[in-house]
């Protein structure tokens, strides 16, 4: 299934060492077809890091800028894919696709697909600085999860394999999900990294190199010593196993040791006979064939329905009555929530509105007074001098009239409740727009998938599988 991961190469030990030693491990051209599988945006995949490295220095001259160690100078993706699904050609217009989208092409950056392993994968690295060299790529919190779901997207509308649930159960991690095995140790997954690089070298120090390409920390010391990324303390050469000491690994890379592949033990998926809306959804746009997929063709596009699926895996939905309920349940909060915001607003209007006449009506009251006391003859030239105020003054008698107020409330009172009433309106707001989102978003994912999977509206999931079961019998 498509995984992504992304890492930041900084300045630390040398700009040009550091550049070049990424790059030229992507550009491999044993793992790269002789350099076939390789493809620059803005820049010459040969002559890549010396590019990047003089646009670096421009956005220094021209925005004054320098972060010392500290500098990020490039990104490093990788995107790799189910096992037979694609080929490395695939593979590389996948990956100049996901650099284009992520990018926004504002950045040189260079794709390579490598053939090294039993199934192709992609490395991506991308210039931090964009290519007016007057800024640089902002990384911002959970970007890998951003990163995930447009390669996930991708690879939707391309119709291949994602991984099921992103949010995964608690004891598992992302990459135990895609074998389908056991969780691993520390040390395991080490070792897991470890296999790789060595069956990608050709001597020790390569060996190193790739280790660390993969983010992987090396310790030099009285032996070497690994971290995982985002690990919280080095292991020791010597701890991993006879396999993984140097010498083993020299006789693993000449072919004169080899090491079994470790069993990999199945993880029971709770609910595994439950019918599953997000494999029809996804065998849907592998398959691109159906009555019920061509009609939904004529309105609908692939993206829409591959953010569709994204959406329902994000939030752990994967059948068609858990869809239902939680529309329902959404529109019900969000129906609720709504009226109460236009009630609020009702009545601020309603107290702005008061207010406004209690204010005209005492501001008049004098002037009304003294005409209503003038005899007949005088109060005419009265009425004339002073018509906009007692007119004013008769208006906000009407509308109190019209209100049924006997006794007027004091400006005070009316002001103690419009704050009320404002704090309240704030509390209701919080967390509106996001309500909103998904309402519509679940409305879309509901549509979509009725659409797609020729459901009505009010279907229970046992006629959703009867009806899937006839149309599949069908087509066959």
């Amino acid at each position: 299934m498509a995984t992504t991961w992304i890492k930041a190469l900084h300045k630390s030990g040398g700009i040009a060492a550091a550049l070049g030693r990424s790059v030229g491990y992507i550009e491999n051209a044993d793992k790269t077809n002789g350099g076939e599988l390789v493809y620059g945006y803005e820049c010459n995949p040969v002559t890549a890091a010396s590019e990047f490295l003089l646009s670096k220095r421009q956005y220094e001259r021209i925005t004054g800028r320098n972060q010392g160690k500290h500098d990020v100078i490039a990104y490093h993706i990788r995107m790799s894919f189910k096992h037979g699904e694609v080929t490395a050609t695939q593979a590389l217009e996948l990956g100049r696709e996901l650099a284009m989208r992520w990018t926004k092409g504002r950045h040189q950056f260079v794709v390579a697909a490598h053939t090294n392993t039993n199934n192709p994968h992609v490395h991506i690295i991308y210039n931090s600085v964009n290519l007016d060299c007057d800024g640089k790529y902002k990384d911002f919190r959970r970007s890998a999860i951003a990163l995930r779901r447009v390669s996930d997207q991708i690879c939707l509308e391309h119709g291949l394999s994602v991984v099921e649930k992103p949010g995964l159960s608690k004891g598992h991690n992302r990459a135990e999900y895609l074998g389908g095995e056991k969780a691993s140790s520390v040390r395991g997954q080490l070792r897991s990294l470890m296999d790789v690089a060595i069956a990608s070298s050709k001597d020790f120090s390569s060996f190193l190199d790739a280790i660390q390409v993969v983010g992987v920390e090396v310790k030099r010391g009285k032996q070497l010593a690994f971290k995982l990324p985002g690990g919280k303390r080095f292991m020791r050469q010597d701890s991993l196993g006879d396999d993984y000491s140097e010498d083993a690994i020299l006789e693993r890379i000449s072919g004169r040791r080899v090491v079994a592949e470790r069993q990999k033990t199945a993880v029971p998926v709770e609910g595994k006979h439950r019918p599953n809306l997000l494999i029809d959804i996804q065998s849907k746009i592998q398959e691109g064939k159906g009555v019920a997929y061509e009609r939904w063709a004529q309105v609908f596009n692939i993206k829409q329905l591959s953010k569709t699926l994204l959406f329902l895996k994000e939030n752990g939905i994967d059948s068609y009555d858990d869809l239902i309920k939680k529309s329902d349940a959404v529109s019900a909060e969000y129906d609720a929530r709504l009226k109460n915001i236009k009630e609020v607003d009702t009545r601020l209007a309603e107290i702005s509105e008061l207010q406004k006449h209690i204010g005209t009506y005492s501001k008049t009251r004098e002037t009304h007074k003294i005409h209503l006391a003038l005899p007949a003859k005088k109060r005419e030239d009265y009425f004339e001098a002073n018509r906009a105020n007692i007119l004013l003054h008769k208006a906000a008698k009407k509308y109190f009239d019209g209100l049924g107020l006997k006794k007027l409330p004091t400006i005070s009172s009316l002001k103690q409740e419009y704050a009320t009433l404002a704090a309240r309106k704030k509390r209701l707001y919080s967390g509106y727009y996001d309500l909103r989102d998904n309402h519509r978003a679940l409305l879309a994912a509901k549509g979509n998938a009725q659409r797609l999977l020729g459901m009505d509206g009010n279907v229970s999931e046992r006629e959703v599988m009867r009806r899937q079961n006839r149309e599949h019998s069908y087509e066959r």
